[in-house]
């Protein structure tokens, strides 16, 4: 009888003991996914698909992992070294259901990321497409999900009253892999500072478009480009030109012949640096109607004054006949 009471209370959580496994574990999952995302998009910028125009996504997704990563990292390894203290103060504490079910619900999907992995590969390999890209992906998720299972089984089994340094040893490299990985990630997406940069560049270019469009209509509505960037105002459909995001000034226009005109910014950095929506291609906007040419031209750009020079080609806008 006291036997089976005492094996009961080995098995009895607290509150305490729930709250510390459920976050901790919670943080885990969140920070392994994270680490995952982080790298698979290091290596979307490294190994680009000439299928896609744009990265921009790759490095909101960069952005948002390791600012995850940041925050959930460390509460993950404090929790974690609470837990261990714990353990080690009463060893029955290895027998909780909370930590049982836990950490074998982290195997189990540990286990199953392995499979569904090793399939992956199989039927790429067998379709033809292994690329180096799908190839450091399905490492990247191999390699994450055999190091989580492997240290979560030894944890299962280990004997809490004997003295090991593989969770010290563990929580070291990984952190340290992390810190690397982020700092790697600064290289990639860029500070903070030239981030802000670049969205305002984005903004700027965004905003010649807008005033290009218009400039566009204005020639297929009447025939004869604007004199000026005033001409395109109209309070009736409450046109207004836009404006530098920082300065407030207008935007440069110039008519340089008949049908063509430049349109000029000054830019706070090179349409190269990471994150610019139009660092890798050409704006690719279909405004319908009015043709798709014109509004696919580049919108490369130096750090500074910059000035776009555009062309009206009449056999592919055609006026508009009223």
């Amino acid at each position: 009888m006291a036997k089976q009471e005492s094996k009961k209370s080995d098995s009895r959580s607290s509150a305490k003991d729930v709250f510390s496994y459920l976050l901790m574990v919670s943080m885990l999952y969140v920070g392994v996914v994270s680490f995952i995302t982080m790298l698979w998009q290091y290596t979307n910028v490294q190994f680009p698909d000439p299928l896609e125009l744009y990265y921009n996504g790759s490095l909101e997704m960069i952005r948002g992992a390791i600012s995850a990563l940041v925050i959930v990292w460390p509460v993950m390894m404090g929790m974690s070294w609470l837990i261990n203290k714990d353990i080690k103060n009463d060893k029955h504490k290895k027998n909780l259901w909370i930590r049982k079910w836990l950490l074998y619900l982290t195997l189990f999907i540990s286990a199953l990321t392995i499979i569904v992995d090793l399939i992956s590969v199989t039927n790429n390999f067998l379709s033809g497409e292994l690329t180096t890209r799908f190839a450091l992906k399905i490492v990247i998720v191999l390699v994450v999900a055999l190091a989580v299972f492997s240290y979560y089984m030894w944890e299962l089994q280990r004997d809490v009253q004997e003295k090991t340094l593989i969770p010290k040893i563990s929580a070291t490299v990984t952190s340290v892999l992390i810190v690397a990985f982020v700092i790697i990630g600064f290289f990639i997406v860029g500070s903070p500072k030239s981030q802000r940069a670049v969205r305002m560049d984005n903004q700027r270019v965004s905003d010649l478009q807008s005033i290009q469009y218009q400039i566009l209509n204005h020639w297929q509505q009447k025939e004869i480009l604007p004199t000026n960037i005033e001409a395109l105002k109209d309070p009736l459909y409450g046109v207004e030109m836009q404006k530098d995001p920082i300065t407030g000034t207008a935007y440069e226009y110039v008519v340089t012949g008949e049908l063509s005109f430049k349109l000029c910014a000054t830019f706070s950095a090179s349409s190269q640096m990471p994150g610019a929506s139009y660092s890798t291609a050409p704006v690719m906007i279909d405004y319908s109607g009015y043709g798709r040419d014109m509004m696919n031209e580049s919108w490369f750009h130096d750090n500074g004054y910059t000035c776009f020079d555009r062309a009206i080609d009449p056999e592919l806008y055609k006026p508009i006949k009223n």
